[in-house]
């Protein structure tokens, strides 16, 4: 298989790891855990944890998106990384 076409940089594999990672965890989270009822967070709608986690990662995507287009570019694009983390945080805890 080529992969050629797509720039594998240190980045973009971190953040395919990372995906990866968040998707076997979600998984053993709920082996270990099954009970899943859906919550009532701020947004007013229910949501389980897979709903959560989709919006967390659609959510960082944006961020990183605002990110590249707003901020200037001497700072690092993990500075994106983190306030990903932090809302991810957020989403899985209020929402």
């Amino acid at each position: 298989m080529n992969f050629s076409w797509m720039a594998w940089t240190p980045p973009t594999a971190l953040f395919f790891v990372g995906i990866v990672i968040a998707l076997v965890g979600m998984g053993m989270v709920a082996r270990w855990i099954p009970k899943n009822e859906p919550r009532v967070g701020i947004l007013g709608i229910a949501t389980q944890r897979g709903d959560r986690l989709f919006l967390s990662l659609l959510g960082s995507a944006f961020v990183h998106l605002a990110f590249i287009a707003l901020a200037p570019a001497s700072l690092p694009l993990w500075f994106a990384s983190l306030a990903s983390l932090v809302y991810a945080a957020a989403v899985f805890l209020f929402v």
